[in-house]
């Protein structure tokens, strides 16, 4: 089941719902502005922008899966999940974001309006700001999230600079 108030005081939860709000806002950006005529890509480049689409929802439905009861639509950890440092979760902190932004950059590349891509941009750097968010409320509530951190990359698997070598 999915948490809908995971937030350990109201403050928390105010600002998790702000960060899902302003993700959904920029979401409808991406996925609901017509095409527009900005750019042209190359034939073999929207395919390969279609492929990252596809890619990236593959990954959005394992990281879900991958979650199981931890699952919630709010950046804070539910009380009664666990601490997944498999499957997905072994190559990236966020494989759920990661899709999410696989989605967006495979929609916005061959929609040719800047406006839908300069939004993937904006959900790139909100989903930065989300996720460390988010790690300081799992730091609080998984002993283990810190030395996680340190050997595993925030959104991309194999980015050297991905891991919170400070954590």
């Amino acid at each position: 089941m999915v948490s809908l108030f995971g937030g350990d005081t109201p403050q928390e939860t105010a600002i998790a719902w702000s960060f899902v709000l302003v993700q959904f806002a920029l979401l409808a950006a991406i996925f609901l502005l017509p095409s527009g005529d900005d750019w042209v890509l190359p034939a073999w480049l929207a395919v390969a922008a279609r492929g990252t689409g596809l890619a990236g929802m593959a990954m959005l439905i394992l990281g879900v899966l991958g979650l199981g009861r931890s699952l919630t639509a709010l950046p804070t950890p539910v009380p009664h999940g666990e601490l997944r440092t498999g499957g997905l979760y072994r190559l990236v902190r966020h494989p759920i974001y990661t899709g999410v932004l696989a989605l967006a950059y495979g929609a916005a590349m061959p929609s040719g309006n800047a406006a839908v891509l300069a939004a993937a941009i904006a959900l790139t750097g909100w989903f930065a700001v989300k996720a460390r968010w988010e790690e300081q409320q799992l730091r609080r509530r998984y002993p283990a999230y810190g030395a996680y951190a340190r050997r595993t990359p925030r959104f991309v698997p194999g980015w050297p600079f991905g891991a919170d070598r400070h954590a």
